[in-house]
């Protein structure tokens, strides 16, 4: 588990990819908290299909856990409100990539900032992982503000096979020991 001021974050197991895309309420039971309904459809972000594939992976790579999605729960409300993690370990030049989703009803509190900073300092404890890397999509918006807000820099662009062109942002392990 990572934990934020506000948030633990919890690493999704195949026990909890199963409750998601069978029974939600069973999900609320084994985290013991509040689920709101429709938590993960993130319109043109994710869905259940980013769920299905999520899960899919996890059973054929079970070493992935705690390098894949997390479950992010809100301490005050006892609430799940929202997911992210690392798209895998880091790579062979120790280099892992993030993403992180809120519920609406959950934006614009600092929330995504507390978990994307989690999701950092959490890859830079493990000695391997040299950057932290992370995707939007080529506007000015929330997600822009959060990484900017993490100490992330725009370094270029990149090609998404769903979405085209997005903004290519990094962190390296200097610049995060500086701020921290």
């Amino acid at each position: 588990m990572i934990t934020t001021p506000n948030l633990n974050l919890i690493p999704c197991e195949l026990k909890h990819f199963e409750a998601i895309l069978n029974d939600p309420s069973v999900l609320a039971s084994l985290l013991g908290v509040t689920v709101f309904e429709n938590w993960f459809d993130f319109p043109g972000v994710a869905g259940i299909e980013a769920i299905t594939h999520s899960y899919n992976y996890l059973k054929a790579h079970p070493e992935a856990t705690g390098w894949w999605m997390y479950l992010f729960i809100h301490r005050e409300d006892n609430s799940l409100i929202g997911y992210g993690g690392y798209k895998g370990k880091a790579d062979a030049e120790g280099m892992v990539e993030i993403g992180y989703a809120i519920i609406d009803s959950y934006r614009c509190r600092g929330l995504a900032s507390d978990a994307a900073q989690g999701l950092v300092d959490h890859a830079f404890r493990h000695d391997h992982v040299l950057t932290v890397d992370a995707h939007t999509l080529p506007e000015r918006n929330a997600s822009v503000r959060v990484l900017e807000k993490i100490g992330m820099k725009h370094v270029g662009t990149a090609s998404d096979p769903d979405v085209g062109e997005v903004w290519h942002w990094r962190l390296e392990r200097d610049e995060w020991r500086e701020r921290t």
